[in-house]
């Protein structure tokens, strides 16, 4: 049996990753919608773009592929000899993604086997390269499925925002409501539980969020029981997501296994907006104890 891998453009995965997968990954954009024109993330607006339309005030808003853009790839995938497919999105309390994966996997050609990962950006597209990982060597379209939500439930994340009042107005922001008002002064520190945006802590600074953010990463590594990867994620913060994955990866020593740096992209900041700044950590599959 042939597995599939079919992702989106959520899972913020590196050119270079998505090269080097074991097997080639599919990636469905969502779009974003800037000033009334819709764009697809990765394809026709760039994070520049997005962060130049926030700070002008410009609107912006996001919005789901729809099912026919799954369902051309499923069947694109099945005519090119996938015998099935594992299509790997994020969490569906965040996205209407997942349902639409579902509607098109009604019509597909061969069995389509729909993960809602729970999580988003690399959490996610870590879980999809474990994935590939499985496929290439020859495991079942159930198994890869398994290795796929297994390594995203896994993983950790924490983030940190300039102002909540992106999140608010995109209506992403769940149980962290209770932050806003005067807590708008302070700096918050999220996190993504059972699916959803949840508040963390506060902090006074900016400085005081990295650091918090380093801290947190390390005790999440101290909790696996295997080596980790660790990315680094930011939206127009490049300075400041350089320090902080150089920041854990002197704390994490031989627990630590690739490291990765990079950009959100613009459905994702159009939600937290310039300045943020995440960590993920993601342990690795393997037996307790195997570094």
């Amino acid at each position: 049996m042939s597995v599939a891998i079919v992702t989106d453009s959520t899972a913020y995965l590196p050119a270079e990753l998505v090269a080097a997968a074991a097997v080639p990954l599919t990636i469905v954009p969502l779009h974003v919608v800037v000033g009334g024109v819709e764009r697809r993330e990765g394809v026709d607006v760039t994070t520049e773009d997005l962060s130049t339309a926030l700070r002008a005030f410009v609107p912006v808003s996001t919005s789901r592929p729809a099912p026919q853009a799954f369902l051309t790839e499923y069947e694109r995938l099945a005519g090119d000899g996938a015998t099935a497919i594992v299509s790997v999105h994020l969490s569906a309390d965040m996205s209407g993604t997942v349902q639409a994966a579902q509607l098109a996997a009604q019509q597909s050609p061969v069995p389509v086997v729909v993960v809602d990962s729970r999580s988003l950006g690399m959490a996610m597209g870590y879980a999809v390269l474990s994935a590939a990982d499985c496929a290439a060597a020859g495991g079942s379209v159930n198994d890869v499925a398994a290795v796929a939500r297994s390594r995203a439930e896994a993983a950790y994340v924490a983030f940190y925002v300039d102002t909540l009042e992106h999140l608010r107005r995109g209506g992403r922001i769940g149980a962290a409501s209770a932050m806003l008002g005067s807590a708008l002064a302070i700096k918050p520190i999220l996190t993504l539980a059972d699916g959803s945006i949840q508040p963390l802590e506060r902090v006074r600074t900016s400085s005081r969020a990295l650091a918090r953010l380093a801290d947190l990463a390390v005790l999440a590594a101290a909790s696996a029981t295997t080596r980790v990867d660790v990315a680094v994620q930011h939206l127009d913060s490049a300075t400041r997501a350089a320090s902080l994955a150089a920041e854990v990866a002197g704390r994490l020593g031989d627990r630590l296994g690739d490291v990765v740096v990079g950009e959100l992209g613009a459905v994702v900041g159009a939600h937290v907006g310039p300045g943020t700044l995440a960590v993920v950590v993601s342990p690795r599959p393997g037996r307790p104890g195997e570094l």
